[in-house]
């Protein structure tokens, strides 16, 4: 009989231990967990100044009239002035992408109308590509040249660029840096954030990086078109801006 009280009496010590033993477990487990889920969100962002290495003009030339042989005998010559001044201001013939034609009959539109003033449009577009962006900017700036010669680059509102547009084609040569200055950028941010709750930081729970964006450093435009208003058309600026924004979850620690 005693030795059945006894082994009773360890029994349910066993059990109570257990118990005990297993609440602090489950307790320190929980506290793991919670520590674990202890992060905070923050973004980093770059920013490079560059400058544009290629610059596409598209030049069109449009002359309208009701005999189609004299038109297009004029758009011709427009079109020849506008390879001699080219020519004249060095632009390599290799630098010239593309010369296109279109030839409009207004009366064979369906939406016609009768008192159309002229029946035929000629437009001639010459597409230059260089990667001189100076020279081409320069050039640009000098049409006044063909004025005085006799032609009007053509326009139809902000939708027919007719001023060089300046790119920026290296952006795999910036990423890297840009990259590893934006993750920088984030990891102060998160340190900081640490500092002020009394944490420090601990390493990446999860990150994504942004697009890259590039945008003309100086924002401008102009009024071209054809009605008395115009259009309000961007002018592209040879300095460009890239920029990029990553987010970072960072653990922080007790």
């Amino acid at each position: 009989m005693l030795n059945d009280k006894v082994s009773s009496a360890l029994l349910a010590a066993g059990i109570v231990l257990g118990m005990i033993g297993g609440a602090a477990v489950l307790g320190r487990s929980i506290q793991e967990s919670r520590s674990g889920d202890r992060f905070v969100t923050v973004r980093g962002f770059a920013e490079k100044e560059v400058k544009a290495d290629l610059a596409v003009w598209p030049m069109k030339v449009r002359v309208a009239g009701d005999d189609l042989l004299e038109v297009n005998q004029s758009a011709d010559e427009a079109r020849k002035k506008v390879l001699r001044f080219l020519d004249e201001n060095e632009i390599r013939p290799e630098d010239i992408a593309s010369q296109n034609v279109r030839v409009l009959d207004r009366q064979a539109n369906d939406y016609a109308q009768a008192n159309d003033a002229l029946r035929y449009m000629v437009e001639y577009t010459m597409i230059v590509r260089s990667k001189d962006v100076d020279k081409l900017q320069k050039i640009s700036q000098m049409t006044d040249k063909l004025v005085a010669a006799g032609v009007a680059l053509s326009s139809q509102g902000n939708w027919d660029k007719t001023t060089p547009q300046f790119l920026f084609t290296q952006l795999n040569a910036v990423k890297p840096s840009m990259m590893a200055e934006a993750t920088r950028s984030a990891h102060e941010v998160a340190k900081q954030f640490a500092a002020d709750s009394g944490s420090s930081v601990g390493s990446i729970r999860k990150a994504s990086q942004g697009l890259f964006s590039i945008s003309d450093r100086d924002q401008t435009s102009s009024r071209d078109g054809d009605g008395g208003e115009g259009a309000a058309v961007a002018v592209s600026d040879p300095n460009k801006k890239v920029r990029v924004v990553v987010t970072v979850d960072y653990f922080l620690n007790q």
